[in-house]
């Protein structure tokens, strides 16, 4: 609708009432969160709203009998902006800015403490206290002994004692504690969101032949999209033409940028430095990458795992024991020092922060190196993952066709005659096939360019032009027998024999008669068996592979990848009945693919992880997502997932033993309350930067996976 507020809008998930929209403003418009969740709020049947500005999503809660998902749909699209946009209130910055007030108000008193006439000492540090105390008592009402109660119960008992150094001291130790445990818990939380880059604003397309300038909003499957020097591409697509060079470190953490030239593929968030490339738009909106990632940042900050779900479960139980340990020692030594020193150490903030911190910050490694992990869960089946499953075509091969058998049945032309023939009619058509003729023409040498008349494209079927004067026909078989009356009989044999060895045939029909074949076969990739051996140091005790193609050729593929078992000719349903068995045995399966034939395994595996250029339903299906067509990034992902898991065991092993180490030490008087606060807040933040810095790749695997990412550059992606 002209004028409104949004350019686009659509729901991405839906619940008896509640929905979930990706939508993008028009320019000019306010996206404030807080500014759209008053508009959204306002309308009919509305209960509550929530927006998220850097992912793009509108949540609504609604009531059902008063409206539906498709008159909300109509209401948003028709809601105007407001005439006067009050300042987007920042609640995360309020907030920061409220616990850094804190850690001011508590430091002052601190360093005041001495210099107070003894009357107001106490009043001081009690109204110091009170934020802290009134905390705490919300939280034992709400949530029963916490670990906040504990430590309010150690100041005030401080204040009791009038030790009031000792109170003043907590109290800006835990101040300060929870702004800098807050502060990294939110660097984990940006590190994601800056994965994300989403198109906004302006870009240029082919409209009827012309460049024009429209929203990025109303992108549409399909457009030409024009891409320049300093612009960010806006969607996944094909480079039909021009040559450009490319930062992709939004999207990969590559920071040498590549070039871009025709049959490549462009992703969405990069950035054009230099040059200027024509994108055919395969992905836009919410389904192109950055977008992909804008999604799955949203899941994945409000996602638990099974092992943080664990932690904090036995957090909320030791909480009890530090209390019973202080009851106990108050009973036996009449010590309120040595009380208050036990109530400063829990095993809570280091055990409940640092393992989402660890979680989240390995994510964002992994997006920076090409994976996209949607969530903690998925990292975490990877690390126990010890069946790895992989669906050939376009994951251990490819995908990309190549000429394997150029057959000439006239003596007068040569197979790479025959090769140079067709592509001089074929490199005026983008697809696959030809694609795959022309990349092999251009390596024979001397090239030769045979001249032809306009090319004549019949969809489905192949081409057709006329060379010196003879009508060429190149495409399948169906095109060559049935349209263009060749007799193919004469050389069955041959035609057989290429077909069993599951190969593609393309047909060369000049002058009325068959003239040869191209076989074109995709080839098995280059780190594949690197990648399968890798994966057994890293704790793969089978490596499998499933097919629907011939028998021979994933005999022989899994010979030349020393794959421990294969099964071939597949149908869909078959692959994921293979792994219902292997799940019967006890394994845990990573299943590996990229077809739409691949979604029910996807789905049914431990995890699933899903090739760059897969289906939209095996990305969707997955829990991985490969950000570029690099098969080694699944031993990368392997790998940061291990690292992530002994990451979070060894900060488990060191809050145990750190915090019990305090607290014994508290009940036999050898730490006062304020060095107990210091160890322990001082140990806390320690773990959880630990956390923060040490989640993600061995240095070793980074560096390699670079070189290879700088080596799988070179060759370009059709």
């Amino acid at each position: 609708m002209e004028g409104g507020w949004f350019a686009r809008l659509e729901p991405v998930h839906a619940t008896r009432g509640r929905v979930r929209f990706r939508y993008c403003c028009r320019p000019g418009t306010p996206f404030g969160e807080r500014v759209l969740e008053r508009a959204v709020a306002a309308l009919t049947g509305v209960e509550s709203t929530r927006a998220n500005g850097k992912a793009c999503s509108l949540v609504v809660r609604f009531d059902p009998l008063r409206t539906s998902i498709d008159t909300l749909a109509a209401e948003l699209l028709a809601l105007a902006p407001p005439a006067s946009v009050p300042a987007p209130q920042q609640p995360q910055s309020h907030a920061n800015a409220q616990r850094l007030g804190a850690v001011a108000l508590a430091g002052t008193t601190l360093a005041a403490t001495r210099h107070l006439k003894p009357g107001l000492r106490a009043p001081v540090a009690l109204a110091t206290a009170v934020p802290l105390i009134g905390e705490a008592v919300e939280d034992l009402v709400e949530n029963g002994i916490t670990s906040h109660v504990l430590e309010a119960l150690a100041v005030a008992i401080s204040i009791g004692r009038r030790d009031f150094l000792a109170a003043n001291t907590t109290s800006f130790l835990l101040a300060l504690g929870e702004y800098l445990e807050h502060s990294i818990a939110r660097r984990s939380d940006e590190m994601l969101k800056h994965l994300l880059e989403p198109a906004t604003g302006e870009v240029w397309v082919e409209r009827h032949g012309q460049e024009v300038s429209i929203d990025a909003g109303a992108l549409q499957t399909g457009d030409v999209v024009i891409a320049a020097a300093g612009t960010v591409i806006p969607v996944d697509g094909t480079v039909l033409s021009g040559e450009a060079l490319v930062n992709e470190a939004t999207m990969t953490g590559e920071s040498v940028p590549v070039t871009k030239a025709r049959g490549d593929q462009a992703l969405s968030g990069t950035v054009i430095e230099e040059g200027r490339i024509r994108i055919y738009a395969e992905q836009v909106g919410s389904n192109a990458a950055a977008a992909r990632i804008a999604d799955f940042v949203e899941r994945s900050l409000g996602a638990k795992s099974r092992t943080q779900l664990e932690a904090s479960r036995l957090a909320d139980r030791l909480v009890p024991m530090v209390l019973g340990l202080a009851g106990a020692t108050w009973a036996t030594t009449r010590d309120w020092r040595r009380v208050a020193a036990i109530l400063q150490a829990d095993y809570s903030c280091a055990l409940k922060l640092s393992t989402p911190v660890a979680f989240k910050a390995a994510m964002y490694r992994a997006g920076r190196s090409g994976m996209l992990i949607k969530g903690a869960s998925a990292l975490e089946q990877l690390a126990e993952a010890d069946t790895f499953v992989f669906d050939k075509t376009g994951t251990l091969t490819t995908g990309d066709l190549e000429v394997t058998d150029s057959i000439a049945f006239d003596a007068r032309y040569t197979s790479d005659e025959l090769v140079c023939l067709a592509a001089s009619v074929e490199e005026h058509y983008f697809h696959p096939l030809a694609l795959a003729v022309v990349e092999a023409a251009r390596r024979i040498d001397p090239h030769q360019h045979f001249d032809h008349k306009a090319v004549e494209f019949i969809v489905a079927h192949g081409v057709a032009s006329v060379i010196e004067g003879r009508r060429i026909v190149v495409g399948s078989r169906h095109f060559i027998e049935d349209d263009e009356g060749i007799d193919t009989r004469a050389h069955q044999a041959v035609i057989e024999r290429l077909r069993r060895e599951g190969k593609t045939l393309l047909y060369i029909g000049f002058g009325g008669e068959l003239l040869g074949v191209l076989a074109l076969r995709d080839a098995v990739r280059d780190n594949s068996a690197a990648t399968v051996r890798r994966l057994r140091r890293l704790g793969a005790k089978r490596v499998l592979m499933l097919t629907g193609d011939h028998h021979d050729r994933a005999a022989e593929i899994a010979r030349e990848l020393d794959l421990d078992d294969f099964h071939a000719e597949l149908l869909p349903e078959q692959k994921a009945g293979i792994l219902q068995a292997l799940a019967a045995e006890g394994a845990r399966i990573a299943f590996v693919g990229d077809g739409v034939n691949d979604a029910p395994a996807l789905t049914g595996a431990h995890v699933g992880i899903a090739m760059h250029r897969g289906a939209d339903i095996a990305r969707f299906a997955s829990d991985i997502v490969l950000l570029e067509d690099n098969i080694a990034r699944i031993a990368d992902a392997k790998a940061l997932a291990n690292a992530t898991r002994r990451l979070i065991d060894s900060n488990f092993r060191i809050t145990a033993g750190v915090n019990t180490g305090i607290l014994g030490a508290a009940a036999l008087g050898l730490l006062t309350p304020v060095s107990a606060s210091m160890l322990h807040n001082g140990s806390t933040i320690g773990i959880l930067l630990r956390a923060l810095a040490g989640a993600g790749l061995p240095g070793r695997v980074s560096a390699g996976a670079r070189r290879s990412r700088r080596a799988g550059s070179a060759a370009p992606v059709t």
